[in-house]
């Protein structure tokens, strides 16, 4: 069969039929953590999800919901434990590891609430970029493949810091034209089947697009552990899933066109608790 946007816009229509819609249960992890998984939108979406912004755990299974439960049974735990490991480790001709600098790891808690953010030079950063500079700069060793595992269980680990804590991504000043490139992208139509991140994420929330429960597309738990794929998934490894999906040409992870959308994307997620790692299908 060949697929047009006439086939896709088909497919989205159909959708409605298996519905589904977030449920209300409550996310509160090993019995004491209390998760703000349901927020007042932000006045930036003018409406686009109505009047709460709903975290994707919301929309898995009760199986699926169940692991990010009781961190004992969250796989992506295993990976938080190994990269607390590797904040030890000596690497580089600097003769350093990240505790060397950073001493302890909770001396992160915060920093995820509020990436990716522009720093002093005027340049969007995300997480992958600082650990890298970190890396080659004061380690003097070499960067990490931005969807490695060393690299997304160490943002997972660091992320975990802030766990609990309410997404609050600056989007004026500095960061203003780099979330309004962001905001362009995600409305942008791409590939064939000519699908934007809104087409899912914004106009068929709660609807099936053949297996996939969409969900709002939210952020706050990456990076998340993926049971289709066994392991951490990186922001910018589900955008390019995304734009694949479409049938388009992809932007590359590290690009600065997913850097944008990533800004963009965690915006729409102010409010919520940071959860990582999440845990999705």
């Amino acid at each position: 069969m060949k697929f047009t946007a006439l086939t896709a816009a088909a497919l989205l229509a159909a959708a409605p039929a298996f519905a589904g819609g977030p449920d209300d249960d409550a996310l509160v992890i090993n019995g004491d953590v209390e998760m703000v998984s349901k927020a007042d939108a932000p006045a930036h979406l003018d409406g686009a999800l109505g009047d709460k912004v709903i975290s994707g755990w919301h929309y898995r299974t009760n199986e699926t919901q169940a692991l990010e439960l009781d961190d004992f049974d969250n796989p992506g735990m295993i990976f938080v434990d190994q990269a607390l490991d590797q904040f030890e480790v000596v690497e580089g001709a600097a003769g350093k590891s990240c505790a060397s600098c950073h001493e302890d790891i909770e001396s992160f808690a915060g920093l995820t609430a509020e990436m990716p953010k522009v720093n002093e030079a005027g340049e969007l950063v995300v997480m992958e970029d600082l650990v890298n500079t970190c890396r080659t700069e004061r380690m003097e060793a070499e960067p990490w493949k931005w969807s490695g595992a060393e690299m997304q269980g160490m943002i997972a680990a660091i992320a975990h810091q802030s766990r609990g804590m309410p997404m609050n991504v600056a989007i004026d000043g500095p960061a203003q034209d780099y979330w309004e490139q962001g905001k362009e992208m995600y409305y942008t139509r791409y590939g064939q089947l000519e699908l934007s991140c809104a087409s899912c994420h914004e106009d068929n929330n709660g609807n099936y697009i053949r297996a996939d429960h969409l969900s709002q597309g939210q952020i706050n738990g990456f990076p998340t552990y993926r049971l289709k794929q066994a392991k951490l998934i990186s922001k910018h490894n589900r955008f390019r899933g995304c734009i694949r999906d479409t049938r388009a040409e992809t932007f590359a992870e590290g690009s600065d066109e997913f850097r944008a959308l990533e800004l963009y994307v965690a915006s729409r997620g102010n409010g919520l608790s940071v959860e990582t790692p999440a845990v999705r299908q």
